[in-house]
Order: structure tokens, then C-alpha cells, then sequence
């Protein structure tokens, strides 16, 4: 890369994970060492270490069909096998979403294909991938490309089926059927994909070192496959939307960036840019370079300015001679493809950006105990100096001073464990607030909200009453967050009120608890109800009455936000176990005394 470029950042950040492992692991076997065993503080090192283990970084390609998205991936990552690695060919066309990556836990390269039927069922993609006995799975001889090539071709397999299976099955609708607009009749059979989701796993160096690749197909899954637009391309750390430098920004190109794409910007962290492929189709050998590329970058900032973003987040390329360059080796047509432009973006920005929010999440989990087990550290040396400096007052003391001196400090020892009582009091306390807290955050509370809404849509599946369902859930779900967030100031009003208090009458050194906060959780509610929004007024519901895409999409956003709800309960319950251990840690270091 550039492929090499992209590769060694890749090398750097597999290198870098590792020396961050090898530190935590450290600091872990530190604290053993030096009396700082604590099953909350091992499980949060623990689980730190674990979270950065299994991190991946998610590239996602999306497009209209025929706009050469497939092309573009094999052009970037596959171009070593000498031959097109995923079926990109005219006439062949993404027909599922894709998953390429490497599963470390498997005994041999796959295919995992989820069929299309399990549409019916009202379970998410990612409650199937937990379980493989849903997938048909296929061994891929990663030692021959051409078989490799082949095993790839099933992900674009269709099969016919009656009319009346692709509408149980929520892919076919007659009012989008221009067909049944002219004549007014259905056909009897309809071309339905053979496959609902497809996991791709083999050993290449990038996907190794946590490399993952989202390939979607068009407009149409994205709107029947709503986890595409409210989970997978949310998680993924750069979306690469692809147009066709031959066709330009088309209506279902507009369609699919305004209900689907453009939200991602809002995500933290995310990059949203737009490859404009194609350009080959711009060249001219009658004009000279100057003018081709003049002609190339007013079709740039037209696209920019159609899609309302920046210039510099439009990257034309040509992804087949790219790939053509890279096979022969021609690095005048590989630079003319303008590919290595689009590969230093992802080398440069994108992968550096991935580093740095976990580095973020790093320091928001360890950093605190660093810098609490630095304050712990510096009570002790100080109760340790002042132990030294009464020893040597004693010095050519008679036995009279001595007893006095023993009596006077088993006199403060006792004044001490009765503030500790105190301590415990408030223990007590912080215990009855956190309980109101958690049960506010509770999941049976918040299924409770999801049965009620379901039942109060019981038999009415239509557009409207999903729509009005879909209001009462998150009003539902907001006013909860709210609580919660008033829930949490309160515990942290009287978390600091207690450090304070030992602080201010015992003369332990002052700490800043660690804060707990639904700031971000709420901003993901408020994402994923924007994207509800987004939803509603798409063609997908505003065209047709489509219930069953309504319902899926319902599903989708039940799963998503219960998620969030989730893992800001388990960050609280965490929280709430330790925020207290480094006050509990001076206590018992005073104890000593």
C-alpha cells in the first residue's frame, strides 16, 4: 500500500496493543505485590486487557449497486492474490451484507451464510451470529484463489421463489413493483437473494492484525435489514460511501446518504468519506492531463456539494485500474488511478484516530486507578514519616513519657474506629441511593417498557401504529434516562461528601473520586432516535405501507437501545463496587497506625 503503508500502520498498531498489554499486565502483577489486591480493581484490569485483546477496526463500504464497491475492496486490500479475490464482475452484485475478517477461535478459514428465511424470525443478526447452527457454513481453500474465488461467489447467489414467499418475507412490495403499476397484476415468482448475512473469515496479514471489512449491498437492504443503519455502520470506525464517476450523485444515491449514511458523522469518532469511482470513465485520450483532471475535480466539488460535505472527504478514484496497476505492477496507472491518495487517508487518519480513542478509553479506565493508588501510596509515606519522627522523639525518653505516649495513641485509635463507624454509616447510605440508581438502570425494568409498547401494538403491525409505537418507546426510554441521570448526581454528591468529610476531619489525603456519568449513553439514545426519525420520513415508510420493514426496524431499534441501557448498567454496578476502595484503602492503612 500504499497497501505496504496501510499494512505497517497496521504492524504499529498490533505492536502498540501489545506493548499496552504487557503494561497493564504489569501494573497488575505491581498491585499484587504491594497490597493492593482488589477483586473489582483485578476484574476492571481484567477486562481492560480483554476489551483491547479483542478490538477491531471496522471499514465499511456502501453503494448503490454497480458503482463498483466490490472493486474498490479488492482493489485496496486483495490485490496480491493477482486475480479479483471477491465476485465484482459485470452482471454480479453484493446481494448480502459481508463481514470479511480473521476468527482467531476457528480451526479453519469459512464462509458462514445465514439464510434468507430467517427474516421471518424476530431475532437479530447479532443474536444469530451467537449461535452457528443457523449457518450454513463452507471451508475456503485459502491455497488455491480460484476456489477461494469460487466459495466467494455463493455470497451473490439468488434463487426464484413465488410472490407470495418474498412478501412474507418482506422483500417485495407491489407498490414499488413499476411493473404491477402498468399492469396492475403481480408476477407469480420474484428473484429474492439466497442469503440474509454472510461472515467471511481467513488468514490475511491486515484482517490477522484486526482488520474487519462491511461490504452492503444497496438502498433496498439497507432499508430491510435495518441493523445495517442502526447498529453495523454506526460501529464501524470509517464508512467509505462509493459513487460512480459515470453516473454522478443519482436520486437512490441521495436517498440512501440521507436516510443511511450521512447520521454516521454524528457518532464520535467516526470518518465519513465518499469515494467517486470510476473517473477511468473520465479520461480522454483527445485532452491533455490538465484538462482531465480539471474535468475530475469539478465532478468532486459537485458531489461535495450535493452531499453538503467538504471536498477534501471526496477521494476520486478508478478502483478497476488500481487493481489492474497493482496486478501488473504499472505504477503510472496506479497513480493515474489515484487509489494510493484513498489508501494513504485510511493509512493516515483513520487508523492514528482508532489508536487514540482507545488510548481515551484506556486512561478513562486506568488512569484513575493509577492515580489513586499514587494518593494511597503517598498517605502511607507520609504516616510512615510521621512514625519515624515520633520513634526519634522517644530517644532518651524515660518509661513514664512512653506510656503516656502508648496511651495517648491507643486514645486516638479508638476516636478513629469510631469515625469509622461514621464511614460506615455512610456506607449505609451511598448503599440505599446506588440501589435507587441501579433500579432505575434496571433490565427488567426497561423490558417492562418494551412489553408494554409491544402490547399496546398488539394487532396493529401497520406503518402508523409502528410509528406511534416506536414515539411511546423512546419517550418511554428518555424520561428513564433522565431519572437515571438525576439518580447519578445524587450519588455523586454524596460519594464526594464522604471523601470530603474523611478528608477534612481525618487528615487523609484528599482524592477525586471517579465519576460515573450517562452523558454518553444519553447521546447514544439521542443518535438512535434521531435515526428513528430519519426512518419515518424515508422513502422505505413514506412510499408504501411497508409493516414488515417497519416492524424489523422497530425490532432493531428495541435491541439497540436496550443495549445502551446495558452497558450503562453494567458501568454503573461497576463503578459502584470501586469508587469506594480508595477510601477504604486509607482507612485500613490508618488502621495500621
Amino acid at each position: 500500500m500504499s497497501h505496504d503503508r496501510f499494512g505497517n500502520r497496521m504492524q504499529l498498531y498490533e505492536s502498540w496493543k501489545a506493548d499496552v498489554l504487557k503494561s497493564l499486565e504489569d501494573f497488575q502483577n505491581w498491585l499484587d505485590n504491594h497490597g493492593f489486591e482488589e477483586g473489582e480493581t483485578d476484574l476492571r484490569l481484567s477486562e481492560t486487557r480483554q476489551a483491547l485483546e479483542q478490538d477491531r477496526l471496522t471499514l465499511a463500504f456502501v453503494a448503490e449497486f454497480s458503482r463498483g464497491k466490490t472493486e474498490l475492496i479488492n482493489a485496496i486490500f486483495f490485490s496480491h492474490y493477482g486475480r479479483r479475490l471477491l465476485p465484482s464482475e459485470a452482471g454480479r452484485t453484493t446481494m448480502c451484507p459481508s463481514e470479511i475478517f480473521y476468527d482467531r477461535q476457528a480451526d479453519q478459514p469459512y464462509i458462514r451464510l445465514l439464510p434468507i428465511e430467517t427474516r421471518r424470525d424476530e431475532t437479530s443478526i447479532a443474536e444469530f451470529k451467537q449461535d452457528p447452527i443457523h449457518w450454513v457454513t463452507m471451508p475456503l481453500e485459502t491455497d488455491s484463489p480460484e476456489r477461494m474465488a469460487e466459495t466467494f461467489r455463493e455470497v451473490v447467489k439468488t434463487k426464484i421463489v413465488p410472490v407470495q414467499v418474498a412478501e412474507a418475507l418482506g422483500l417485495y412490495d407491489e407498490s414499488q413493483d413499476p411493473n404491477f403499476k402498468q399492469r396492475g397484476e403481480k408476477p407469480e415468482t420474484v428473484e429474492i437473494p439466497m442469503w440474509r448475512h454472510a461472515l467471511i473469515s481467513f488468514p490475511h496479514p491486515l484482517l490477522e492484525r484486526g482488520l474487519v471489512i462491511l461490504d452492503t449491498p444497496g438502498l433496498n437492504a439497507l432499508g430491510n435489514e435495518p441493523e445495517l443503519t442502526v447498529s453495523m455502520l454506526p460501529s464501524a470506525q470509517a464508512v467509505l460511501f462509493v459513487l460512480a464517476a459515470d453516473t454522478g450523485v443519482t436520486h437512490s444515491d441521495l436517498d440512501m446518504w440521507e436516510h443511511h449514511v450521512q447520521g454516521i458523522a454524528s457518532h464520535h469518532n467516526r470518518h465519513l468519506v465518499v469515494a467517486l469511482n470510476k473517473i477511468d470513465t473520465l479520461w480522454d485520450d483527445l485532452k491533455d492531463d490538465a484538462s482531465v483532471d480539471a474535468g475530475i475535480e469539478t465532478q468532486r466539488n459537485k458531489v461535495a456539494e450535493l452531499l453538503h460535505i467538504e471536498t477534501r472527504q471526496v477521494f476520486p478514484v478508478s478502483a478497476q485500474k488500481g487493481l489492474v496497476g497493482k496486478v501488473r505492477d504499472d505504477q503510472a496507472l496506479l497513480a493515474r488511478s489515484r487509489l494510493p491518495e484513498l489508501e494513504s487517508f485510511l493509512a493516515e487518519d483513520v487508523l492514528p484516530n482508532k489508536i487514540q480513542v482507545l488510548r481515551d478509553h484506556i486512561l478513562n479506565e486506568i488512569g484513575g486507578l493509577q492515580n489513586e493508588t499514587a494518593s494511597i501510596l503517598e498517605s502511607r509515606l507520609k504516616q510512615t514519616e510521621r512514625e519515624l519522627e515520633n520513634l526519634k522523639s522517644l530517644r532518651g525518653k524515660n518509661a513514664d513519657v512512653i506510656q503516656h505516649l502508648m496511651k495517648k495513641s491507643r486514645e486516638e485509635q479508638a476516636i478513629y474506629l469510631r469515625n469509622v463507624e461514621s464511614f460506615q454509616a455512610s456506607r449505609r447510605v451511598l448503599q440505599k441511593q446506588a440501589k435507587a440508581m441501579l433500579d432505575a438502570l434496571s433490565l427488567e425494568a426497561f423490558d417492562r417498557l418494551i412489553e408494554k409498547t409491544r402490547k399496546d401494538m398488539t394487532g396493529a403491525w401497520t406503518t402508523a401504529g409502528l410509528k406511534r409505537g416506536m414515539q411511546t418507546f423512546f419517550d418511554g426510554a428518555r424520561d428513564t434516562m433522565e431519572q437515571v441521570s438525576q439518580q447519578a448526581d445524587q450519588t455523586r454528591t454524596l460519594i464526594r461528601s464522604t471523601y470530603r468529610k474523611f478528608h477534612e476531619e481525618h487528615g487523609l489525603p484528599s482524592i477525586t473520586p471517579k465519576v460515573f456519568s450517562v452523558d454518553s449513553y444519553n447521546m447514544d439514545l439521542q443518535q438512535l432516535l434521531a435515526e428513528a426519525e430519519a426512518f419515518r420520513n424515508s422513502p422505505i415508510t413514506t412510499m408504501t405501507e411497508q409493516s414488515f420493514v417497519v416492524k424489523k426496524f422497530f425490532i432493531s431499534m428495541v435491541a439497540q437501545a436496550r443495549s445502551i441501557f446495558f452497558r450503562a448498567n453494567q458501568e454503573a454496578e461497576a463503578w459502584l463496587k470501586e469508587v469506594m476502595n480508595p477510601l477504604v484503602q486509607q482507612i485500613k492503612d490508618h488502621k495500621r497506625v
